[in-house]
């Protein structure tokens, strides 16, 4: 029954057109926010299927490294895909553009020889605010959602999404850091964690993975899934490099991050193998 739906839905007629005709696709819509004075950053939103026919809020992904031209159309195919399976719920899917990444997406400014080759490096903190001060804002005045969010992304930014989980766990309601790079400055955020997560702040679930990056980026990550306890999922995935281990486990992350309470047979291989 599911697969002839979705048959039927893709077969429908889309759009009364002339043959012969040319349209543009629109997938979504595109802000220019100030990151600083002169600094515009893009703001990109995909809205789900069925949001301009229903009257209903819609949970929320935040992607970070959500440029045009970074992870924007691949993520949003994903998120279209799953909810068709009904594998995750469907979302809101804002992509956050980044510029200088080493300065928006790390905390600190590492250690000699990191702060030799990266000088900007270590201004996340503003990047934070960035967020929290104009891009959540202008979504929630704008758009119909549930209340309910998420962020994603991986390297760099899986980096930003675990310091952010530590530092102002409140931003997000569940994080998922693919790939994050905590062998920076020696594994420092890795390190702290079990320290942090003892402040006595509520934390929402974070799914965490690594490839096959080395020991540094395996012992951070797994140190920062100790430290997460219940709240943690790890995906050890040595099997996948840096480049494949992204588009490979966005299916599982967005099951983990927006889940729809659905039993799957397991002969369709929707699971979230979380090693703890």
């Amino acid at each position: 029954m599911l697969l002839a739906l979705i048959a039927l839905v893709l077969s429908g007629p889309l759009v009364a057109q002339e043959p012969g005709s040319a349209e543009p696709i629109t997938i979504g819509t595109t802000y220019l926010i100030d990151y600083a004075d002169g600094d515009p950053h893009q703001i990109n939103v995909y809205l789900p299927d069925g949001y301009a026919e229903g009257s209903g809020g819609y949970p929320v992904l935040y992607l970070i490294d959500g440029g045009l031209d970074q992870d924007f159309h691949h993520v949003v195919g994903t998120t279209a895909l799953n909810a068709l399976w009904g594998r995750s719920q469907p979302v809101i899917v804002v992509g956050i553009q980044t510029d200088d990444r080493r300065a928006e997406l790390i905390g600190d400014k590492g250690n000699a020889e990191e702060r030799n080759l990266f000088p900007t490096a270590g201004d996340s903190a503003k990047f934070r605010a960035f967020i929290r001060d104009k891009v959540k804002p202008l979504i929630e005045a704008n758009y119909r959602t549930s209340g309910e969010d998420a962020v994603m992304g991986e390297s760099l930014a899986g980096l930003f999404i675990a310091e952010t989980w530590l530092v102002e766990p409140d931003l997000f309601d569940r994080y998922a850091a693919i790939d994050p790079s905590l062998w920076w400055h020696d594994i420092a955020l890795g390190k702290s964690a079990a320290g942090v997560v003892k402040d006595g702040r509520e934390r929402g679930p974070i799914l965490l993975s690594f490839s096959n990056e080395g020991p540094m980026t395996e012992k951070g990550t797994r140190l920062l899934a100790q430290a997460a306890g219940d709240k943690g999922c790890l995906l050890p995935r040595s099997d996948l490099t840096h480049a494949t281990a992204y588009h490979v486990l966005t299916p599982q992350a967005l099951q983990f991050l927006f889940p729809t309470g659905t039993d799957f047979d397991e002969e369709w291989g929707f699971t979230v193998d979380c090693a703890g």
